[in-house]
């Protein structure tokens, strides 16, 4: 057992020894210490589980088929995209307009043109579990087989919502702001699966929280600072290297823990200049309107979070951006206007990730998702917007080592419906679970809940892209 001792008095008014707080044994659960603790995870994390992550960018409201990737421009104008469209790197494939820099590398994405959510309210869960019995989205069902923390410490699960990255920010609230829970909701599997929310407000980030008074955490600090100290001794005699490796990643946890990972300023200056989304509109701009209270131009300090995540060893994250619903009423411009603001930024955010994750050698690990709730009706209304639509959703994948520059199925002539293979939220979970598992090898587990096995057992995942 690894401990850091000080000269502090022997017992406090609890009996405890002071230099317990830095003895890495009472951090363990059940008399196992901490570096126990992380050799029993390891020992017990999942060996079906592959050393690979998901990033799913979440489009909540529900973004409209047209105006992101099958704009169907040779139809009357009350269907086709209202901007417009681009020619993408592959021959005959158009996007959207207000997407240049995804159309420019599309031969690195797979298009999902004949995806259905069967999704016509603003309730993630839907979409995000892929209709498994438990209940539980595919964030929880990773945490539930693979473990919640990695040996490092890390939790395995994370959600990245604006607040996370713009100290001190304050939202709005509107329909999507009690919806959110449900985009990665723990079902049957229990609170203990949830995603972890550097914000708060989550039973993981709650159990990790320090309660102590003033005085203590003064106490601490000092501490800390021996800490520190101590740390440089150790580092100028290499002598941790001679610790169990379970101890060197206890004492790292310790000594660094995994706050940097949240951290963007130990970024380079130059990487988040190059996602930084703010610039492209003000927040005053988009979050005046109710249905976009809760929108942001943060998402791209979002996706650079997430690519650090990966990096650093989290196997699934979610980010979410909201403002999509899009019924250009009093509540949201008119003639979709917010399309120009958001499809702007998804364009920004999602080129930058994926340059990043290609230059770091990241991009055959992570698999990106980018989709939403439900799409939009296929006809636009009196005030030019889409109302809701669950017949056919985008949904846009990238990397992951799997078969990209390609279009997966078709819709009819008007965008309306799938006339090719209809896949649902059921592949997609699938494709998840095959991507994150070796799947015959989940299924010899016994220690399966009887939703989550009957998913695995029963799933097909979402064709040409293996």
């Amino acid at each position: 057992m690894l401990t850091i001792r000080d000269h502090l008095p022997a017992r406090n008014c609890q009996g405890l020894h002071r230099r317990d707080f830095l003895r890495i044994g009472t951090l363990g659960l059940g008399g196992l210490s901490l570096a126990d603790l992380l050799k029993v995870r390891a020992i017990a994390s999942s060996s079906e589980a592959r050393d690979r992550s998901v990033v799913l960018l979440f489009l909540h409201g529900g973004p409209p088929q047209h105006e992101t990737f099958d704009p169907k421009m040779d139809v009357g104008e009350e269907y086709r995209s209202a901007f417009g469209e681009i020619q993408t790197s592959l021959p005959g494939v158009s996007f959207g307009s207000t997407f240049p820099k995804l159309a420019a590398m599309a031969e690195k994405l797979a298009i999902v043109r004949s995806f259905a959510s069967r999704n016509g309210g603003h309730e993630y869960t839907a979409v995000a579990s892929g209709g498994n019995g438990s209940k539980a989205t595919m964030s929880a069902v990773y945490a539930s087989l693979a473990g919640t923390m990695s040996p490092h410490g890390l939790p395995r699960n994370v959600v990245v919502f604006p607040e996370a990255v713009k100290e001190g920010l304050k939202l709005g609230s509107n329909f999507e702001t009690s919806a959110l829970p449900t985009l990665t909701a723990a079902g049957s599997l229990g609170s203990q699966n949830e995603a972890f929310n550097p914000v708060g407000g989550t039973h993981l980030k709650k159990s990790m929280e320090l309660r102590m008074s003033r005085e203590q955490f003064d106490d601490r600090k000092a501490l800390l600072a021996s800490v520190d100290n101590l740390r440089r001794d150790i580092d100028s005699r290499q002598a941790i290297e001679r610790e169990d490796k379970f101890h060197q990643q206890a004492f790292e946890v310790i000594t660094r823990g995994i706050g940097q990972v949240f951290d963007l300023a130990k970024e380079d200056p130059k990487t988040i200049e190059r996602y930084d989304t703010s610039k492209l509109f003000t927040l005053e701009e988009v979050t005046k309107w109710y249905d976009m209270k809760r929108a942001s131009n943060l998402l791209g300090k979002q996706m650079l979070m997430a690519r650090r995540l990966v990096e650093a060893g989290c196997g699934f994250v979610t980010v979410s951006d909201c403002g999509w619903d899009m019924h250009s009423n009093e509540n949201s411009p008119k003639n979709l206007a917010s399309v120009k603001w958001l499809g702007g930024q998804v364009d920004h955010a999602v080129s930058a990730f994926l340059e990043d994750l290609e230059q770091r050698g990241l991009s055959d690990k992570v698999l990106l998702i980018v989709t939403g709730e439900m799409g939009r009706t296929p006809r636009r209304n009196k005030g030019g917007g889409r109302d809701h639509w669950g017949e056919l959703t985008p949904l846009l994948l990238a990397g992951g080592g799997l078969k990209m520059g390609q279009v997966i199925g078709r819709s009819d002539k008007q965008g309306s419906r799938p006339v090719s293979e209809q896949y649902t939220p059921a592949n997609l979970y699938s494709t998840v679970m095959n991507y994150l598992f070796d799947v015959p090898k989940l299924r010899l587990r016994t220690d399966l809940s009887r939703e989550v096995k009957a998913a695995i057992e029963t799933g097909t995942p979402i064709g040409g892209l293996v």
